[in-house]
């Protein structure tokens, strides 16, 4: 797959999946781009003169194939009743989405559905539903709806909108799958598995109820390796990636918003609405991201300010955490605070970075 993700177009790459439809491990991606950067660097392009060649097989039907799989699935008019707002980002659900929500009987409006090349995520999608929020809120044109959902340029990952117009993030979407699926009795050892960004009260909310919950690291291929070797079917990230193993073999945005539907559309049958069902879901504590410039991530930059975070957490006790990780894609350290209000959770971050500055950019004496 050729793609940015949430991110602009000029950040487009190659996305490769595994047999199966999974994505490839760390050992597979780094070996793979060892041979290419061989590759790349040979003089000669000819052909391998062993015959070890690939096949490409081109499917002019694979959309038809994905929309007939999806209505299948979870059957025509089973969102009967429901209005819905999609934003599609202007990338691959913009042909898709609509046409999979309308088969299965939702009223459905949509927007950012006219990609150009160039127009994918800007300003629009998951990572900027700000749009969305407005259209539902009535600053737009006051539509009345049930729920909006904004999807990322490639669809593996969905945000959701209320009907009042407030956004519904990654983690109360799975704290409200997690209740979805007891009710049905599909939540294999009411297990569900997580990043380490997971609101502190996600994590709360599910020790209320009795819920297991697993932690990986950032990635949604790592929350799929722990629901595969513990078998579990539900996982996610707060960033919308959202994996039901049951129904799917990677992250699919507009498969896991179908989920959700369905699960509002039972619950607006007995009275309630979107907005009570995703406020009730968990109590977040605020959180504050910040990023520190280096020139080379550190490799444990964790260990590199230990001191520093335990002493912060041990002020905050249990009511907040430190998360401190180089990032995976670029030159950042990224500090995440969560704190009872957001003025400490601030104050906290601040004083972090200030360590990270000094330590992992600043020159050392």
């Amino acid at each position: 797959m050729v793609t940015a993700s949430h991110n602009k177009f000029s950040d487009n790459g190659i996305k490769v999946f595994a047999a199966g439809g999974r994505k490839l491990t760390d050992a597979d991606e780094k070996r793979i781009e060892a041979e290419l950067h061989f590759l790349l660097s040979q003089e000669s392009d000819a052909p391998a003169a062993d015959g070890g060649v690939g096949v490409v097989i081109r499917r002019s039907d694979a959309v038809s194939l994905y929309v007939e799989h999806l209505v299948g699935l979870f059957g025509e008019g089973s969102l009967a009743g429901l209005r819905i707002v999609i934003d599609t980002a202007n990338g691959a659900m913009s042909n898709v989405a609509s046409l999979v929500l309308g088969r299965l009987g939702a009223d459905v409006i949509v927007m950012n559905d006219a990609p150009n090349g160039t127009n994918i995520n800007d300003g629009c999608g998951a990572t900027f539903p700000q749009g969305l929020c407005e259209f539902i809120s009535g600053t737009g044109t006051g539509v009345s709806v049930d729920l909006g959902f904004a999807y990322d340029g490639d669809g593996d990952r969905v945000i959701a909108v209320d009907e009042n117009g407030h956004i519904v993030d990654g983690d109360r979407l799975i704290a409200l799958s997690v209740a979805d699926r007891r009710e049905l009795n599909t939540l294999t050892d009411d297990t569900v598995v997580v990043t380490v960004m997971a609101n502190l009260g996600f994590h709360q909310a599910m020790r209320d109820a009795g819920v297991k919950v697993v932690t990986t690291a950032v990635g949604d291929r790592y929350v799929l390796d722990a629901m595969e070797s513990g078998n579990f079917v539900l996982g996610g990230e707060q960033s919308g990636h959202i994996i039901h193993r049951d129904l799917a073999t990677t992250g699919d945005g507009l498969l896991a918003s179908i989920v959700l539907a369905q699960f509002v559309r039972r619950r607006l049958q007995d009275g309630l609405k979107f907005s009570k069902l995703a406020s009730e879901a968990l109590h977040t504590f605020p959180q504050v991201l910040k990023n520190v410039q280096v020139a080379v991530r550190p490799n444990d930059v964790a260990a590199l300010l230990s001191a520093e975070i335990a002493h912060e957490e041990a002020n905050l006790g249990d009511h907040g955490r430190v998360l401190v990780r180089s990032s995976g894609t670029e030159p950042l350290i990224r500090v995440m605070v969560e704190a009872d209000s957001l003025e400490q959770a601030n104050e906290v971050a601040d004083r972090l970075v200030a360590v990270a500055l000094a330590k992992c950019v600043e020159p050392q004496s």
